[in-house]
């Protein structure tokens, strides 16, 4: 192992490779920064230019820019509601409260800190375990990806603030927007009502924008002047938690960097679950549970760990198997092939300088990044000094910029404005639309898997149950959803003799 990481450093110790790390990650974060373009489209743009590079030089930028934008999505998902990502939109639960309390820079500081461990702890993983954990990852077939999704979706039922009965509601919800678009089997169109761009399915950028980014402003504009948020000086030491802080946000860093790592392996899970499952854990073990949702330290410094685990986790399945876990991981793997280098498991043994330097790139770069996002915290917390009046059509603008720019389509701003109509009505009601927006993004892949697995097991559902790893999903399911109504029976049983 210390032969193996000392060739990766000196493969990356080099001038010309550290630059293109530094340029990976420094683009990587800025193109987090602005809401909607995300990772996908930069890479997409940049892979033109790693052609003239060396295929490990290559590889080290593109992953640069991938988990680069990981920390930079969580910066306006704090600052101004608008998360880039599902993944990001579960930070904006606690981050939002907390900036609008006069800690962003608290909460930025956490969410680096926390994106830091989660990806140290990933690249341990990796390092040590990669081999055996891709050999677990193949144990998973269609029937464990259901169940996987089921838990994740009751879970995200229990992250909604107030009763679980709404959260499941809202899940459900999402689950039937994720219908629209072409099915999967017939090939045929539903609930597209004749628009060919809905033929897709719905803008999951559009729908996040809409119901977060762009409700957050209307909302603000629908109070009276005195009740929105004002210029206000940001002090030095405001900038940076307490110890007390620190404390309680070290164990839920602890706790979201496994989940994310193991999520993060699996195909098609990857950071948005791993996010959900992280801070509904949280939600569990906390005394306290009324404080999510109103600016909950724990509340970001698990979700963050974790999706910065399942992004470095994301690459043991494409490079020791071959087997892209996303659209991203894919143009990973395709520029490896247009390198001829052939990923899977020979990729360890004939190119070790490549798979060794990745790794050693991803310490190196995880470094960088906590360099540069420290001093830049007075930077982004200088956006919350801006007047509202001049922040909030800024604030339209990248929402419409980051929209317009995933298709090139202005129905995606159409969408926009139908998502900002039913965010508003969600946030008078107080219906969280977080859970709603998981069902959006798991609701093609669960009927994938479903039609898959009852196709394989001839109609017999009870194949969900026969499989070990399925049936202890459904198993955890089950629990989290029959838990709340037991400790309910028990609290009232508590308070009757007590009365």
């Amino acid at each position: 192992m210390i032969a193996n990481l000392a060739l990766g450093f000196g493969e990356v110790l080099t001038l010309t490779t550290l630059a293109y790390c530094l340029m990976g990650v420094t683009v990587g974060m800025l193109i987090g920064v602005l809401p909607g373009i995300g990772a996908m489209a930069a890479i997409s743009m940049l892979m033109p230019l790693t052609f003239y590079l060396e295929p490990g030089q290559a590889l080290i930028m593109l992953a640069g820019i991938y988990y680069g934008a990981q920390y930079g999505n969580s910066i306006t998902s704090i600052l101004l509601n608008v998360p880039g990502t599902p993944s990001s939109a579960i930070t904006a639960l606690d981050g939002y409260p907390l900036s609008k309390q006069g800690k962003a820079g608290p909460a930025i500081f956490i969410t680096t800190a926390a994106s830091f461990f989660g990806s140290c702890f990933a690249i341990v993983c990796l390092a040590f375990f990669s081999p055996a954990i891709a050999t677990f990852a193949l144990r998973f077939g269609s029937v464990e990806y259901f169940s996987l999704m089921v838990f994740g979706l009751i879970t995200a039922s229990v992250v909604a603030p107030g009763s679980q009965l709404k959260g499941i509601a809202m899940v459900l919800v999402g689950l039937v927007l994720g219908l629209v678009g072409t099915d999967i089997t017939t090939a045929t169109f539903r609930f597209t009502f004749g628009f060919i761009e809905m033929t897709d399915g719905l803008t999951l950028v559009a729908v996040a924008m809409g119901v977060f980014g762009a409700t957050e402003v209307i909302t603000n504009l629908s109070r009276p002047k005195h009740e929105r948020g004002s210029a206000q000086k940001v002090r030095f030491r405001e900038l940076f938690p307490t110890g007390q802080d620190m404390r309680r946000a070290f164990k839920p860093m602890a706790r979201g960097a496994p989940i994310g790592t193991f999520l993060g392996v699996m195909p098609g899970a990857g950071a948005t679950i791993s996010a959900f499952v992280a801070y509904g854990v949280e939600t569990r073990v906390a005394r306290d549970r009324n404080r999510f949702g109103k600016g909950a330290i724990e509340g970001i410094a698990a979700p963050e760990s974790a999706n910065n685990a399942a992004a470095q986790g994301a690459f043991i399945p494409t490079l020791s198997l071959g087997i892209p876990g996303d659209a991203i991981m894919a143009l990973m793997l395709g520029a490896l092939l247009i390198h001829g280098v052939q990923p899977g498991p020979q990729l360890i043994s004939e190119n070790p300088e490549i798979f060794w330097g990745l790794l050693a790139s991803f310490w190196i770069g995880n470094l960088m990044l906590l360099i540069m996002n420290i001093p830049m915290i007075g930077v982004w917390v200088r956006i919350l000094t801006i007047p509202y009046r001049y922040l909030f059509p800024c604030v339209l603008m990248l929402v419409c910029v980051g929209v317009y720019s995933v298709n090139n389509s202005a129905f995606d701003l159409m969408l926009v404005f139908v998502f900002t109509v039913v965010g508003f009505a969600l946030s008078v009601t107080r219906l969280s639309p977080a859970p709603m927006l998981l069902g959006i993004v798991l609701g093609v892949m669960m009927e994938d898997n479903l039609k898959r697995a009852m196709l394989l097991s001839r109609g017999d559902p009870m194949v969900f149950f026969e499989r070990p790893i399925s049936a202890t999903l459904l198993g955890l399911s089950a629990v989290l959803l029959v838990l709340p109504l037991v400790m309910a029976i028990v609290r009232r049983t508590r308070k009757g003799p007590a009365e």
